[in-house]
């Protein structure tokens, strides 16, 4: 009967003489654009984040008009049709966290709207939201529309803006409050870190959480204690440390963890949702978790990176200065290589519920502006076309997830957050026909020479990802088919996105009852041990329940898996690597026979052990 009633809705009805389903006004047709408007994948399994069906599906005129059981269904004439047996049907992704175009640090990210786009949907990506970055004093509505005169002629998927509050005043209040009732805008990013540029101060952050709460909007931060990386940059520079080794050095898991616990406190004294962007350490992880914990998983949400999945903050201390700089982001990557699987068992148990790539990209001579200075040095790596490769490899080839979180946190509760759901991140009939077909047995290597991004460099080069999008469906155009990709400029349209999503101000509400289709996801898992200490390198009390640890029966990492994400839950700290929860260092420097710089090496308090940068 639910699915009867569905169909009628959507203009379907019963034939007399069977139990089919077809279209009233199937009248057959065989012209291209009939063809173009109609698509039918049959035989697919149908994976959303709460559940998972056999089922065939019908696509007309950009929108999901059915989903079940073939049987039930006439295919209309003019129809394609896709045989997807033995494949997977998923909601296209969604990355929250794009910067396209961005200008930073005197250059330009050279993946524009279009580039960026079209990379995205390449990868499986069919919906992205990027940032709006007003400079200090400029307003609001100014910089949203030069972001928007930028992204509508050139985007190939749909996109929406979040909005940085990078300076305070009543102006600012103003309009945020016309971007949420007039522009389309629900969301709102201030930065901890980037003193004296974007950085704005506690007080501050209290009254843009109170605004936002007000206009029921969504806050996000960009979670690093901007004072102490100042002075941590000033005491590197004075002690010759120029190299990109002084990005990860002047701001630690600590910087990272003590801005995450701070935000989560001023939001929470506000009552106003947070969404806390890019979290690269499991200390800022744990902390986050602990938010939740405190205020029982209401009003608190976290994103990790497709880079912190896929790699790590090793490479800082690579000889090749290129290489190194090429990884340089903030937060940044951290050196201790079992973060990777620690942030995604956070995610396999909600305590991080999204994926982004914070994709903002710069080329090797742009990188160089940072030469002598590592200051200097652009911030940005890629992700949007690989983000959904690598979360499959790194979460459910490894065994950590299974796709149905998959699809939650690379597609559906970015949705649901940020007030796209069901449009986006579900396949249901009336949702946008952003489809992908899903092969989880193919297997693809990543390298800058193939990919669709105008950087020369890429973080995840040559490891092999199993989980390939074999079709990519946007708006039920067939985009991606066999590795091939057809996109046009300006195909994708701006999302409107209405304040008060369901899914975060329900809660805040204390409304819990929701529909069978809007449950929560967590894969059996049980909620972690917070109230005990927890160091850096992951006791046991923290790690998954013993079924869930990874090992030979349940994990086989796959040898051709270059970039690898280690098995054990606890990781032996390599010789040489500083233990990030010791605030203090000091700083030595080596020469070698000529009198240049060979190495500077940071000392840890007494009792520690050292670690050296070439």
């Amino acid at each position: 009967m639910h699915l009867w009633n569905n169909a009628k809705c959507l203009g379907f009805r019963k034939s007399s003489s069977s139990k089919h389903i077809i279209m009233t006004d199937s009248s057959p047709s065989t012209s291209a654009e009939s063809a173009q408007n109609r698509l039918y994948i049959k035989r697919g399994h149908v994976v959303n984040h709460d559940g998972m069906q056999q089922a065939d599906i019908y696509i007309e005129d950009g929108t999901i008009r059915y989903v079940g059981s073939g049987a039930d269904f006439v295919v209309p004439g003019g129809c394609r049709t896709i045989d997807a047996t033995g494949k997977m049907v998923i909601p296209g992704g969604i990355d929250p966290h794009t910067h396209f175009q961005l200008e930073f640090g005197g250059t330009v990210a050279v993946d524009d709207f279009y580039q960026g786009t079209k990379a995205a949907v390449a990868g499986g990506t069919t919906t992205v939201i990027d940032f709006v970055i007003p400079q200090k004093g400029e307003s609001l509505l100014e910089a949203y529309d030069t972001w928007r005169a930028r992204a509508d002629p050139m985007v190939v998927c749909d996109y929406g803006l979040h909005v940085a509050i990078t300076w305070w005043s009543k102006s600012v209040r103003d309009e945020m409050k016309i971007l949420c009732q007039e522009r389309g805008v629900n969301s709102f990013k201030c930065f901890m870190a980037y003193k004296g540029l974007f950085q704005v101060t506690d007080s501050e952050l209290y009254e843009i959480f109170e605004t936002c709460k007000e206009l029921g909007a969504v806050a996000q931060v960009h979670a690093e204690n901007g004072d102490v990386i100042a002075k941590n940059v000033q005491k590197l520079l004075a002690a010759g440390v120029t190299g990109p080794e002084g990005h990860e050095l002047s701001r630690t898991e600590e910087v990272e963890a003590e801005a995450v616990n701070r935000a989560c406190v001023i939001a929470h004294q506000t009552n106003c949702p947070l969404y806390v962007v890019h979290v690269m350490s499991k200390s800022a992880g744990i902390e986050l978790a602990r938010a939740r914990q405190r205020y029982n998983g209401v009003g608190i949400y976290g994103e990790t990176l497709a880079a912190a999945l896929g790699t790590d903050g090793t490479h800082y201390a690579d000889r090749c200065w290129h290489h190194a700089a090429a990884h340089i982001l903030s937060p940044p990557l951290r050196p201790d290589p079992t973060t990777p699987e620690f942030l995604m068992k956070l995610l396999a148990q909600d305590d991080l519920q999204t994926t982004g790539s914070d994709n903002c990209t710069f080329n090797k001579n742009q990188k160089e502006l940072g030469r002598d200075d590592f200051t200097k040095i652009p911030n940005g790596v890629n992700g949007v076309e690989d983000r959904m490769s690598v979360v499959w490899e790194k979460g459910v080839q490894t065994g950590l997830i299974d796709p149905q979180r998959f699809v939650a946190i690379t597609s559906t509760n970015a949705a649901k957050i940020f007030n796209l759901y069901p449009r986006k991140g579900r396949i249901a009939p009336g949702s946008d026909a952003d489809v992908l077909i899903w092969d989880p047995k193919e297997v693809r290597t990543i390298s800058a020479a193939t990919h669709h991004q105008a950087c020369d460099f890429n973080i995840f080069e040559g490891m092999k990802c199993h989980g390939v999008p074999e079709y990519v469906i946007v708006h039920g155009r067939v985009c991606v088919e066999n590795g091939l990709l057809r996109v046009a400029e300006g195909q994708g349209t701006f999302l409107e996105r209405p304040v008060n999503p369901p899914f975060v101000y329900d809660a805040l509400n204390g409304i819990t009852d929701r529909n069978g289709d809007d449950k929560e996801a967590r894969n059996g898992l049980q909620s972690l041990d917070l109230n005990q200490k927890h160091e850096v390198d992951i006791p046991d009390a923290y790690g998954l329940p013993e079924k869930y640890v990874p090992g030979p029966a349940l994990s086989i990492i796959s040898v051709d898996s270059q970039v690898s994400t280690p098995h054990s839950a606890r990781g032996h700290r390599p010789d040489g690597q500083k233990d990030m929860q010791q605030s203090t260092f000091s700083i030595s420097e080596e020469m070698d026979t000529s009198g240049n710089r060979a190495c500077i090496r940071v000392k840890n308090p007494p009792g520690g052990k050292s670690s050296g940068f070439w």
